[in-house]
């Protein structure tokens, strides 16, 4: 049986429209997200208006609400997009000896999934600070994300070097909580910065981790 455990299916109260079936309408539906998307990086959530989605869609103003209830179950959306890509990313650092050396490049590997979210998990951030049932869904999608970080940390404690008496669980919740801020960042830092917070990360997990400087 495989302990491979998916992420959380974020679903709103809202009735739903019908969901699209045809081409034509499922394009049209994308074009919506992607809009969004850009424009959340942008602008933020709350700047961002169902208006300014559509126009930079090409959509008629009404036709929003064919295929979303609000604003707000887009950006649910859109986070479900997200979850999907980061469940595809393989969570097993090169193994044996080499575990160690490969973590920078893993780090990085997990983070470019996550490129073109870097202004929704802002949005998304910004949001739940008001949002309790949203609040609620990160507290679901923060728990998913440290059990993965959790189980990383576990296999690289099977390096020659590792500290067998690292507290992982507590290690994993708190860089948990360092990832979601640097990606929330992200979409405000230049790609040098960001890949020198890349790189920073991996060196405070080495020196925890590991008995001896790398």
């Amino acid at each position: 049986m495989s302990s491979h455990v998916g992420p959380p299916l974020l679903s709103t109260r809202e009735k739903l429209p019908r969901a699209p079936r045809q081409a034509r309408s499922l394009a049209r539906r994308q074009k919506l997200l992607e809009a969004g998307r850009s424009l959340f990086s942008g602008k933020g959530y709350e700047a961002t208006s169902i208006q300014e989605i559509t126009s930079r869609a090409r959509a008629a103003a009404g036709s929003f609400y064919l295929y979303f209830p609000s604003k707000r179950h887009l950006l649910v959306a859109l986070m479900n997009e997200l979850l999907q890509r980061l469940d595809g990313v393989s969570l097993s650092p090169q193994g044996g000896k080499n575990a160690r050396a490969s973590l920078p490049g893993f780090l990085a590997t997990v983070f470019r999934v996550d490129l073109e979210y870097f202004g929704v998990i802002r949005a998304w951030q910004e949001a739940t600070l008001t949002d309790k049932e949203l609040g609620r869904m990160q507290a679901a999608i923060q728990a998913w994300t440290s059990a993965r970080i959790r189980r990383v940390f576990q296999l690289l404690q099977r390096h020659p070097q590792a500290r067998k008496n690292a507290d992982v669980s507590t290690f994993a919740a708190m860089m948990d909580r360092h990832f979601w801020s640097l990606l929330a960042r992200g979409s405000r830092m230049s790609p040098l910065d960001f890949d020198r917070e890349v790189k920073t990360s991996a060196d405070v997990i080495d020196r925890y981790l590991f008995r001896d400087p790398a």
